[in-house]
């Protein structure tokens, strides 16, 4: 037991924390490059996909490759069925919406398949931004996410393969013994604030705030406001480090940006420091996963054979910030005016 807590206090990787910075290095590099050379859209995707399987759990089995499979394919059914149905409607659109995002915050209160309905919000917030603009091409969306989730877990596979566990798989967490009070109030917690963030990112046409669009969705994953208050500054610390670290490439590479074997090569090393710094935090969704991800977005979806991502670094920060500050604030909002009822009271506060 002292052994573990020495090792939980450390600043230094486990030899198991080191096999798995490897598999979110490797894995998040394979989506790259594969959707760089074969010239895929919504690179983002292939970028942040493997971040999430790899960087969210400390296992892999066939059950979570299956949550993952399937909650794509449950993203690409809600994404056709609203926009085939309301997408010419707005009010009818935006509660649709709110219901799809309650069911998928409804299961993850009740802590019943949590990964299959957390990385589903995130896929289907994303496809339904850029799915209501008219020159985006849903079947290329559908097309690209399924695409990105089938290699993120043949990826995640090989290397685990590649590079096997040596101990015993780490403990799953005890689910969640929330009150049916807690599960109402979390569920419309959730599904308030995620709706509110798709209606105002729609009507102010912030069709390039993706990675604000993504962090606001990311901070409600805790389901409390306590949570997501420290998510959410958690989540502007790490894509501040994320950005500086987007700008250090690009300021490095200066007009070696186009060659693409350099590119790989600087975003890799730059996800080897923000994927040890999230593995060293040991705290889930903190500074480094927020890291994390803001490179995988800048890189995947930002960085062009000719062009760089020091404008989209700098855009990306004071849009996330900004983003993160009014949604903290509605949260607070909604979150009093829920606990004002006994049957959507949360006593977690």
């Amino acid at each position: 037991m002292s052994t573990n807590q020495e090792v939980s206090n450390s600043r230094d990787l486990s030899p198991s924390e080191q096999r798995r910075l490897l598999r979110i290095a490797l894995g998040s590099c394979s989506g790259f490059v594969l959707c760089k050379l074969m010239n895929w859209p919504y690179g983002v995707f292939f970028t942040v996909y493997p971040m999430l399987l790899l960087g969210m759990l400390p296992v892999f089995n066939r059950l979570i490759a299956c949550q993952f499979l399937f909650g794509c394919v449950v993203n690409i059914v809600e994404l056709y069925l609203l926009q085939r149905f309301f997408l010419p409607f707005p009010l009818l659109m935006s509660m649709a919406t709110f219901v799809v995002f309650a069911v998928h915050f409804y299961f993850m209160a009740k802590g019943k398949h949590y990964l299959m309905w957390a990385c589903g919000l995130i896929s289907l917030s994303t496809m339904l931004h850029f799915g209501s603009y008219p020159d985006t091409s849903i079947a290329d969306m559908a097309t690209s996410t399924m695409l990105a989730s089938i290699i993120a877990v043949i990826s995640a596979a090989v290397l685990y393969w590649l590079i096997p566990e040596h101990s015993a798989p780490a403990a799953a967490p005890p689910p969640p013994t929330a009150s049916f009070e807690q599960i109402r109030h979390r569920t419309l917690l959730g599904a308030t604030l995620a709706t509110l963030s798709f209606v105002v990112f729609q009507v102010m046409d912030l069709r390039d705030s993706l990675s604000a669009q993504v962090a606001t969705i990311l901070v409600l994953f805790p389901l409390t406001f306590s949570g997501s208050l420290q998510s959410a500054i958690n989540r502007a610390k790490g894509v501040t480090l994320g950005c500086a670290l987007g700008i250090v490439v690009q300021i490095m590479m200066y007009d070696l940006i186009n060659h693409f074997t350099l590119v790989v090569l600087a975003f890799f090393m730059t996800v080897l420091l923000a994927a040890r710094l999230h593995l060293v935090e040991r705290a889930g969704s903190g500074m480094g996963f927020g890291a994390l991800t803001t490179i995988g977005i800048l890189f995947g979806q930002y960085m062009q054979p000719h062009g760089d991502i020091l404008y989209s670094s700098l855009y990306r920060l004071s849009s996330v910030v900004f983003a993160l500050a009014i949604l903290i604030v509605c949260a607070y909002a909604v979150h009093r005016l829920l606990n004002q009822f006994a049957s959507t009271r949360d006593c977690a506060y």
